[in-house]
């Protein structure tokens, strides 16, 4: 045989949990066709001797909704080993709208997502008003890599309620049955689930809450009724279940999402699984709850992320620990290399250290109360804050935080903090883990990625684009708990596994996920030994020069996309095979 594609001598890990074992692959026509000893020639062969040969990933949590309608890498999550992705996450998105909520639906992502709102501006082309509209759209030219649709609550609530759809406004019998008949139509269309955001660290740019925030139950169970009689569709939601309001009401929130899977009628829910400081065992509670649902026929899974999931601090960043102080305030807006040269003049920097923090967060502001509470209590939070380092270190230990270093150099936390952000010229990052590290390590991340339902998630592609690039998760969890991690690492052969095959499954894309005949040739040859995070940088590349934190990696020597290889040794090529995938057509 003749294949368009020839993959030798590679350690193959086939995404079905296997043993990995020695072989080629063969390609023709974007499909697997041949595993194991292939003879034959190829238009190209790749020499994979001494490097591991795996599917691609499928990431079924990102938010690169807008940046689809115009980009067409999905980067960073192409350089990571992500072959599909998964959009319309957390309840936010732009489909369906109407002209008049253009920018009302901007807003809503500026704010919940960090994804600047003149970049959306400019980058939206809005060639749609319903959501087969919007799906056509972002189908009409080639990407990276395939990408999948689910129906956002809160854009679906805004296009049938209009003024109405604020969060504490019940929706009509209806309003629901038309949210239900638009998700149905989407659906048909090929999307592949309905989410909702539940949520109080989601807000507007402008500070309040989001449409779908406080939806009734009846409106959840109105809307999943959709799924009906489909042999596709999953549901996602991401809530706190109230523990901060009244830990009586965690059972009420659960109930109401359960009961939403419970109308959907035998189609799984995935919910956000982390870990919180003000409610360190809820994460306990979730996984049992989700147990029980299971155990009876109502399938809830979890997503987790394979790492604390925490923000990124800087002068560049959107946020950092002198924001808020008046002094620093009267220049915020200069570029960054006045700003640093203000920042070193003695003087000032004296007058900052002097001053307290004003609030940042409240009306008219998107920034989430925690801000305030981390500004406000610097030298507490310099017990968990740390140098990102050239080499990222996302499971860093007390004695590299800003508290220890001050202790040991004699100078204030402030002080400390104020010299690491001027280094590198004003352009050094710092690092919080602001979820799953209430005990300073990833135990309990551990325990939550063994679980038997949970499924990797959480990366956020294309959204916080000023706080963190989690869109790296895949490559850090091959590395970090499949290789460098100092005990508790897992088998290779589980982590591809439940980052291409169960991912993939779970959605309902059944053509990928594995090196086997037959299977969409999504594939990643990974030089494991060499295989490395690079430390996040930040680039002006989104419209209107808008600012985004990008993260590449060592180690891919090549990802191919449905036959054709979308990136060599870290960098795109110009082949464009990606396209939306739509289920159930």
């Amino acid at each position: 045989m003749s294949y368009d594609i020839k993959i030798k001598g590679g350690t193959i890990i086939d995404g079905t949990g296997r043993e990995r074992y020695s072989g080629d692959v063969g390609i023709t026509d974007g499909r697997i066709v041949a595993v194991g000893k292939v003879d034959g020639d190829a238009k190209r062969e790749i020499d994979a001797d001494g490097a591991l040969v795996t599917p691609g990933f499928t990431d079924i949590h990102t938010h690169y909704d807008g940046q689809v309608s115009w980009d067409d890498e999905l980067s960073p999550s192409c350089l990571h080993g992500v072959t599909t992705a998964v959009m319309g996450s957390c309840g936010v998105g732009f489909a369906p709208v109407r002209k008049t909520d253009h920018d009302r639906l901007i807003q809503l992502m500026e704010g919940v997502e960090d994804i600047p709102g003149s970049a959306l501006a400019e980058g939206l082309t809005w060639n749609w008003e319903s959501f087969p509209e919007y799906m056509d759209a972002i189908d009409a030219f080639p990407h990276a890599i395939d990408f999948a649709v689910q129906v956002p609550h809160d854009a679906l609530r805004v296009y049938v309620m209009g003024d109405r759809a604020v969060a504490d406004a019940p929706a009509t019998p209806d309003d629901i049955s038309a949210m239900q008949r638009l998700t149905r139509a989407a659906l048909e269309a090929g999307a592949v689930g309905f989410s909702t955001g539940r949520t109080d660290n989601h807000r507007q740019s402008d500070g309040t809450a989001t449409p779908a925030s406080e939806a009734h139950q009846n409106e959840l169970c109105g809307i999943a009724q959709a799924f009906h009689g489909l042999s596709h569709g999953v549901l996602q939601a991401v809530s706190d279940f109230d523990m901060a309001i009244a830990p009586s009401r965690f059972d009420d929130e659960f109930d109401a999402i359960e009961k939403m899977v419970e109308a959907a009628a035998d189609h799984p829910c995935s919910i956000s699984l982390m870990q919180r400081d003000h409610s360190p065992n809820q994460w306990k509670q979730i996984l049992a709850r989700c147990e029980q649902a299971t155990a009876r026929g109502v399938t809830m899974r979890v997503q987790v992320a394979p790492r604390p999931i925490g923000i990124m601090l800087g002068l560049q960043a959107t946020f950092h620990p002198f924001m808020g102080f008046p002094t620093y305030k009267t220049f915020a807006d200069l570029p960054l290399s006045e700003r640093v040269e203000k920042l070193r003049d003695p003087q000032v920097r004296a007058r900052i250290l002097s001053e307290k923090s004003d609030k940042v967060s409240g009306d008219g502001s998107s920034i989430p109360p925690l801000a305030d509470h981390f500004l406000a209590n610097l030298d507490m939070v310099a017990m968990r804050l740390y140098r990102l380092g050239e080499r990222p270190n996302y499971e860093p230990s007390f004695d590299s935080c800003f508290a220890n270093e001050a202790r040991i150099a004699q100078k204030t936390v402030l002080e400390t903090i104020y010299d690491a952000l001027l280094e590198q010229n004003g352009r050094a990052l710092l690092y919080f883990p602001l979820y799953n590290y209430t005990e300073l390590n990833l135990e309990n991340v551990r325990t939550m990625m063994s679980h038997p339902l949970a499924l990797p998630g959480l990366s956020d592609g294309g959204a916080h684009v000023g706080t963190v690039c989690d869109a790296s998760f895949p490559t850090h969890m091959l590395s970090y708990w499949g290789r460098d991690r100092h005990s508790g690492r897992f088998p290779l052969e589980r982590l591809v596994k439940m980052q291409a095959y169960d991912t993939s499954r779970y959605i309902g894309f059944n053509d990928r996920g594995a090196i086997e005949v037959g299977q969409k040739a999504d594939v990643n040859i990974i030089d494991f030994d060499n295989l490395q995070l690079l430390h996040p940088r930040i680039q002006h590349d989104l419209p209107a020069g808008g600012r985004r934190l990008m993260q590449g990696a060592t180690g891919y020597l090549a990802t191919i996309k449905s036959g054709d290889i979308i990136a060599e040794r870290g960098e795109l090529t110009e082949s464009r095979p990606g396209r939306l995938v739509r289920l159930g057509q």
